[in-house]
């Protein structure tokens, strides 16, 4: 029976050293003209559009999908640039447990993360390792996070066919809205305390398993049933 891991990116897989809300601000500098303090925006486990429309309010701009559009599109333009800095990496042990799971022939890896595909991939590319995706559930599908569980089962069966059952589920995340994200759909859920919760914060949200880190390549594999 194959296994399929959902995972986040933020906080999760990579940190950016903040690049996405500079790359926010400089697409409202540069498409709209406005120099904001985006500061007190709950961005953490949120979507990209959700992150956005907020944006919107705190700055005065109409919340229109044209203009929610101007500004993904400037935002992805920015990205790049704005990865490059030097808080921007590869959390401990995601290397390693990539290529232990791309390597087992039961399991089954894809994405389940707040940010728009286009973004993903940027943030994902970046540090080597969208090659490791060929599927997932974005912001694009959905603005609501819990939105999102239903549509990456879908994509599963959709590109291999078979149900997977709740205890062969895992959605992997740094963030309280991850935990809840995995419970709609009853999946498994493993949170990292690698982003701004800490493991008492997670805890407290009740997922099946918190860990400090995926540093312990081994323990990680035995918690997903892949040693």
């Amino acid at each position: 029976m194959k296994t399929l891991l959902l995972w986040d990116i933020d906080g999760t897989l990579t940190l950016s050293g903040g690049a996405g809300m500079r790359a926010l601000g400089a697409a409202l500098r540069n498409e709209f003209g406005l120099d904001r303090s985006l500061d007190g925006i709950d961005y953490a486990g949120r979507t990209d559009t959700w992150i956005m429309r907020q944006i919107f309010g705190q700055v005065g701009l109409p919340d229109s999908d044209a203009n929610l559009a101007r500004l993904l599109a400037r935002y992805l333009a920015e990205l790049p640039a704005a990865l490059a800095n030097p808080g921007s990496r590869i959390l401990p042990g995601v290397p390693a447990a990539l290529t232990a799971l791309a390597g087992h022939g039961h399991c089954v890896q894809a994405l389940l993360t707040g940010n728009v595909e286009r973004g993903a991939r940027i943030k994902l590319g970046y540090h080597g390792l969208s090659h490791y995706f060929a599927f997932g559930a974005f912001a694009d599908d959905s603005e609501v996070r819990n939105d999102l569980g239903p549509v990456a089962l879908r994509r599963a069966r959709e590109h291999l066919g078979p149900e997977f059952t709740p205890a062969r589920i895992f959605v992997i995340g740094d963030t309280p809205f991850d935990i809840a994200c995995g419970k709609i759909v009853g999946a498994q859920t493993i949170a990292v305390a690698t982003g701004r919760y800490s493991a008492a914060e997670l805890r407290a949200a009740a997922p099946t398993v918190v860990l400090d880190d995926l540093s312990d390549t081994a323990a990680f594999l035995r918690t997903v049933g892949a040693a």
